[in-house]
């Protein structure tokens, strides 16, 4: 059980048994004990110290945009990095912006300095905290290209800035995804260029991400990791499964890709589901299919 009051004297933004499918993309989730939207990094460590010296368990969340909680919730505390983390300085060709800040946001300032080479994440529906934790990527750009250095706060409390090549970035990977790190912030390194061009370039991407994909439905974003060789949206379309349902989670009939929450969906719908998909692609084609979606909470 989570000592509320102590934890109330550490911070003033706490939500208790608070309902986390007002906090994910796929609108799905049961209560978390506790929610924290903390406004700065002080904060962060106050929380943080609190959760390991009363031995609650915690995690770090952005936007929720590629999470599936479970129906039974979060035992612990959610500490939620987002607007009030949100800050960014331009100089020059090099951005400075803490982890809260929308990826949709810092592309607008992006775009207003006249600067390249962001453009593919302008539509990534996520915080840069949560790109950088997965290395998020569209349209044949990565955040590992651009990103010099991340700030963060190491599983011991230490506060350290490691350049890019330190921070094991890969497809969908980082180091981060080893636990107990918390990113702060990122400096990175962009090019100048034609704001017009600049701006027509993110319009046209934006553009093929409103046609392809399931945007006007809840989700987690692709629902599942590239295969090599192979393209999981092709492989679940070719199967027939299109517009396969259980209960309330549906496998998108726009990108097959996605699977999305039609209405009702719960944790269990879509886990139910993502086996199911699993194991006639596995059947038809011989490929394993791993969830890129990361399943959180008490099962």
């Amino acid at each position: 059980m989570i000592d509320r009051e102590r934890l109330s004297s550490v911070t003033d933004n706490v939500l208790f048994d608070e309902e986390m499918s007002k906090h994910t993309t796929f609108r799905i989730g049961g209560k978390a004990d506790a929610f924290v939207n903390v406004e700065n990094a002080l904060e962060i460590e106050k929380v943080i110290h609190f959760c390991t010296d009363t031995d609650t368990p915690y995690m770090i969340m952005g936007n929720g945009s590629n999470m599936l909680v479970s129906d039974k919730g979060i035992r612990g505390v959610v500490i939620h990095i987002g607007s009030g983390m949100s800050k960014c300085r331009i100089e020059g060709d090099e951005v400075y912006a803490e982890a809260g800040i929308l990826m949709s946001a810092l592309a607008k300032k992006i775009l207003e300095a006249n600067l390249t080479g962001f453009e593919f994440a302008a539509g990534i529906p996520g915080t840069l905290g949560g790109g950088i934790y997965m290395n998020a990527g569209a349209y044949g750009g990565e955040l590992k290209d651009i990103i010099e250095s991340v700030t963060f706060i190491c599983p011991d409390g230490l506060i350290k800035t490691e350049t890019v090549d330190n921070l094991d970035l890969g497809y969908r990977h980082s180091m981060f995804m080893q636990g107990g790190y918390t990113i702060l912030s990122c400096k990175m390194k962009l090019k100048k260029g034609n704001y017009d061009e600049i701006k027509s370039l993110m319009a046209d991407f934006n553009a093929r991400r409103s046609e392809k994909q399931p945007l006007s439905q809840p989700s987690a974003g692709s629902t599942f990791k590239r295969p090599e060789g192979y393209f999981a949206g092709k492989l679940i379309q070719d199967a027939g499964l299109m517009g396969c349902s259980i209960g309330g989670a549906m496998v998108s009939d726009k990108h097959a890709g996605f699977v999305v929450n039609k209405g009702g969906a719960t944790a269990n719908d879509v886990l139910d589901l993502i086996e199911h998909i699993q194991k006639t692609v596995k059947e038809k084609f011989g490929v394993d299919l791993e969830p890129e979606v990361r399943l959180i909470g008490e099962q």
